[in-house]
């Protein structure tokens, strides 16, 4: 049994539920809304259209953010009134919602929550190991998806890995990247592989539904365990000198948190890059 709690019912929190409701893997969905009538409205058409997505996923909605409390995984989206959950001024719920469960991971869905999880893990001391976001899997996957459009072929063929701080200071992994379990580099010119590159700023920040499809991957994960590494926001060791700094880097994720964070597959000349970027 398991449930996900997202704080905020706008348009991204709208679209996350929709697609953990449709992936049908976790038991219950509370979407969490101050504006708790737009809350229930969402919830109730989601749940009317299960009969044609068949899907069994619970769909319930609540005003008070006490509500996440005792779920598997409580994420942070898009409040009607405010907006995407980032910032100092979003410090305060980040602050009530993680003192009504000490265990529970927070998973921040938006583009702009980086500095916010900074603050969490310095200021809050939440623990590393609950705390991280999904955003940079949404880029990943764009930059799959149009590198895929230039191949003419299906995402699902390509291994592309992102790593680093977005949108100025990330690094594809070109070399480490496959196109049908080969290098990318034997179809994909370099010319076309640098101009991906320079292209990643303007994919950043991801749209709502990219960003929702990530953050169900990661929240389902959080809830249930996972043997599959992501790219997300966490944690990291700035340069090995005690200095955590919150980057885009392969997590590899347990039931309740982070398990531990890898190294990104880069090139000696890639990893410079993104040590660079976390000074």
């Amino acid at each position: 049994m398991s449930m996900v709690a997202i704080i905020g019912a706008g348009p991204l929190g709208g679209a996350l539920a929709q697609a953990l409701a449709e992936r049908d893997r976790v038991r219950e969905v509370r979407l969490i809304d101050p504006e708790g009538r737009i809350a229930d409205g969402k919830a109730l058409d989601l749940l009317q259209s299960s009969p044609v997505e068949q899907f069994s996923t619970r769909l319930t909605a609540a005003q008070s953010y006490a509500a996440a409390a005792g779920a598997d995984a409580i994420v942070f989206a898009d409040p009607i009134a405010s907006g995407e959950i980032a910032g100092d001024a979003a410090l305060p719920i980040v602050r009530q919602v993680a003192r009504l469960d000490a265990d529970a991971p927070l998973l921040f869905a938006g583009g702009g929550a980086r500095s916010l999880m900074a603050a969490a893990l310095g200021e809050l001391r939440v623990a590393p190991r609950r705390v991280l976001g999904s955003a940079p899997l949404a880029l990943e996957s764009s930059v799959r998806a149009l590198t895929a459009a230039l191949l003419d072929v299906s995402p699902a063929d390509l291994s592309i890995g992102i790593a680093g701080v977005p949108p100025l200071d990330a690094v594809i992994g070109w070399d480490a990247a496959t196109a049908f379990h080969q290098p990318i580099g034997a179809i994909l010119p370099a010319h076309q592989m640098a101009a991906m590159t320079a292209r990643m700023h303007a994919l950043w920040p991801p749209a709502p539904y990219a960003l929702a499809s990530a953050a169900a991957r990661v929240a389902e994960a959080l809830a249930h365990g996972s043997r599959r590494r992501y790219t997300c926001f966490a944690a990291v060791d700035a340069a090995g000198v005690g200095r955590n700094v919150v980057a885009a880097v392969p997590v590899e994720i347990r039931k309740g948190g982070i398990a531990r964070t890898h190294t990104p597959a880069l090139s000696r000349h890639e990893l410079t890059q993104f040590q660079n970027g976390l000074r």
